[in-house]
């Protein structure tokens, strides 16, 4: 098909076409706070701010979840590929048992699935259900965030991997500011 024309009769070329598995990434605010963290594992960050600039996945999982761990694959993928294109992960680790309460389980966990991107410990589960609207909160649950810090992607559960990767692409791709 031609391109349309303006009605100076000068060609104007058709809009790039978005990649099919990009999901739309409306801006959705500012993050919430991290509340009533218990500390970090791997990581000498302390808070979600000493991450701008960087397109962050924050992860609300617990290593007892077997569906957090299926998507475990996914997210080392991503990290491989992207950390040194300014992408990071932030794993919030939010029990839902008393033994992944645990700091040497969250750690021995850590390291028998291959999680080697900073954890934050939310024991008492006040940043998994600040995070979560509702009365119901989900693990796994991802949130990417843009460099500024700004919720633009949410997914529940499993799957949806290639959509993930080509959002995490979309944003480290976005203009960065002045």
């Amino acid at each position: 098909t031609a391109a349309p024309t303006v009605s100076t009769g000068t060609t104007v070329p058709p809009a790039a076409e978005p990649a099919p598995d990009t999901p739309e990434l409306p801006d959705r605010g500012l993050h919430p706070p991290l509340r009533e963290i218990d500390g970090w594992l791997q990581s000498d960050v302390t808070s979600l701010e000493e991450l701008r600039g960087k397109v962050v996945a924050v992860q609300f999982w617990t290593f007892g979840c077997s569906n957090c761990r299926a998507t475990l694959p996914h997210m080392q993928e991503l990290y491989r590929t992207y950390r040194d294109q300014g992408f990071e992960i932030v794993g919030v680790h939010a029990p839902e048992f008393s033994f992944e309460e645990d700091v040497d389980n969250i750690v021995e966990a850590a390291a028998d699935l291959g999680v080697t991107w900073p954890i934050a410990l939310d024991t008492a589960k006040q940043t998994f259900h600040s995070w979560q609207e509702g009365t119901r909160a989900f693990w796994p649950r991802i949130y990417l965030l843009d460099r500024e810090g700004h919720i633009r992607y949410d997914h529940i559960g499993e799957g949806r991997y290639d959509e993930i990767d080509a959002a995490v692409a979309a944003l480290l791709a976005e203009p960065t500011g002045p």
